[in-house]
């Protein structure tokens, strides 16, 4: 390109120098002119070499600019093109991750699909193994009545098909229609107007629960008996029982409290006979503790069995017997427990009779309700779940196990039998002055204050009294020593102060006795 450049411009300046001869020829000064032609003509060569020089220099530059600037777009396209080279690898890397976990877990899940194919084939072959019996006890079956009736049994089965066929389809749609139609119209009145007349058909009684008995005295006189020497006798009383013993002035009675009705029954029964037999000492209060222990055992499963008998339930197996008769002394809220299942289980019994269901098994539902709040050992399962466990030990049908279940909404209902439990159970609770939530908890925090004692080594017995604001601790002589009581002591003091609250003080007496027993022969 330059080369061209230089051409062109020799040939401009051949043109310019043959212009100028012939002007200065024509002026007749010819060798003048070629001279001062060639001067010119050289000044023109070296201007036209020196700017093709400076042309050609540019035009490198320019090339070389250019050059620069298509070397950084190429670069930018391959840093372009590795990082999404890079992000490709990743994403495949990723995907790659994803597979083999998703391998792993279906490996995993054909092992055990494998597993239960296996299973099931087996059972299947159990199932068609009796399947077949079946076949064959059904084939000889029809077989002999076929032989009886004197038709084959396709004959008698079309026959008796053709005539019920039209009949019954018939009546089953006119009875559908009907029923629909009036269960609409009529479903909430009636539910409503069972509910008021059953309520209406029961009498209830106030049901409070008493923390202290009245013990009555012939005379003032006998309370010297019972407290004994130095207090002797009282303190047995007390240590055996667990009870509180009051003694004041009223005339011709003392006060028994405890927080435990079971308790409370024990000492006054045993009051009663040691007041009765005239012989009060330790020793014979003992005795008397004992075997009133073992009456009230008695008493509790003759009280089971008078319930089941008047709400006229049979069947009942004894633990279950055993159960409601220990209903009578645990309350719930203040309410006792007993007279809120005899009254639910009526309840229960009048609104089933009212549907058309069967009322003996609700009855039987409605007093099982709440067996699972006399446990005789603390547990944490809720007492609906507790009972309902029972109740299938000892073989009760699935419907009342389910009433007993489902009546605080923890397992799901199954039959008619467990929204009437429910309801009745309301029914019972809700009413005025049925149930008192103070007593329930003020309950509890004696029996958390006891729990706590016994959670220390070498405590025997442990009562809470005075409504609370005293704990008595016997403990075992041969494991606590007298330095080590005092000790106990404290450290359960400590004990209630950071794991309970309550109000007050609470006072923690430890007591250790030795005592030295020989028999005279």
């Amino acid at each position: 390109m330059d080369n061209i450049t230089l051409t062109i411009i020799v040939g401009v300046a051949g043109l310019i120098f043959g212009f100028v001869i012939a002007k200065m020829l024509e002026r007749g000064n010819a060798s003048k002119v070629v001279g001062n032609a060639k001067r010119e003509a050289n000044s023109i060569i070296k201007d036209a070499e020196k700017e093709g020089e400076s042309i050609k220099k540019d035009k490198i530059l320019k090339a070389k600019e250019r050059f620069l600037e298509l070397k950084a777009e190429h670069e930018k396209e391959i840093l372009a093109r590795d990082k999404k080279m890079a992000e490709a690898e990743k994403r495949i890397r990723d995907k790659e991750s994803q597979v083999s976990s998703e391998l792993s877990r279906n490996k995993k899940l054909n092992e055990e699909i494998q597993e239960k194919v296996k299973d099931y084939d087996h059972r299947l072959d159990f199932l068609n193994k009796k399947q077949s019996e079946l076949d064959k006890l059904h084939k000889s079956q029809v077989e002999q009545l076929e032989v009886i009736s004197g038709l084959s049994a396709e004959d008698a089965k079309e026959q008796l098909v053709e005539s019920l066929r039209s009949e019954a389809k018939s009546d089953a749609m006119a009875f559908i229609q009907e029923s629909m139609e009036e269960a609409k119209l009529t479903a909430q009145q009636e539910a409503k107007k069972i509910i008021i007349n059953t309520i209406q058909r029961v009498g209830t009684e106030e049901a409070i629960e008493n923390c202290v008995s009245v013990f009555n005295l012939e005379s003032d006189d006998v309370k010297g008996r019972i407290i004994g020497r130095e207090g002797r006798n009282i303190r047995a009383i007390e240590s055996a029982t667990g009870v509180e013993i009051i003694v004041d002035d009223t005339p011709e009675a003392i006060i028994l409290s405890c927080f435990d009705s079971v308790r409370r029954e024990i000492a006054r029964l045993s009051l009663h006979r040691l007041v009765t037999d005239g012989r009060i000492h330790p020793a014979r209060i003992e005795e008397i503790v004992k075997k009133t222990k073992k009456q009230i055992e008695e008493e509790i499963i003759e009280v089971g069995k008078r319930t089941v008998i008047d709400l006229g339930i049979h069947g009942l197996h004894p633990e279950l017997i055993k159960a409601v008769g220990r209903m009578k002394y645990r309350s719930s809220y203040g309410q006792n427990l007993l007279q809120h299942s005899r009254e639910v289980a009526k309840l229960c019994g009048l609104m089933a009779a009212e549907l058309g269901l069967n009322a003996k098994l609700a009855k039987r539902a409605g007093l099982l309700h709440d067996i699972g709040k006399v446990p005789e050992e603390e547990t944490e399962i809720p007492h609906a779940i507790l009972g309902m466990q029972w109740a299938e030990k000892h073989g009760e049908k699935p419907e009342v196990c389910n009433a007993i279940g489902a009546h605080h909404d923890e397992i799901e209902m199954k039959s008619l039998l467990s929204p009437i439990v429910q309801v009745c159970d309301a029914i019972s609770g809700a009413r005025p002055g049925a149930r008192r939530q103070v007593l329930d908890s003020y309950i509890q925090r004696l029996k958390d204050l006891e729990d706590i004692a016994f959670g220390f080594s070498g405590v025997k017995k442990a009562y809470a009294i005075q409504a609370g604001r005293e704990l008595r601790v016997i403990v075992e002589s041969e494991k606590v020593s007298d330095d080590a009581a005092a000790q106990l002591s404290f450290e359960i003091s400590q004990k209630i102060q950071t794991d309970m609250t309550y109000p007050g003080q609470v006072k923690i007496t430890v007591i250790r006795e030795t005592r030295a027993v020989n028999i005279a022969k």
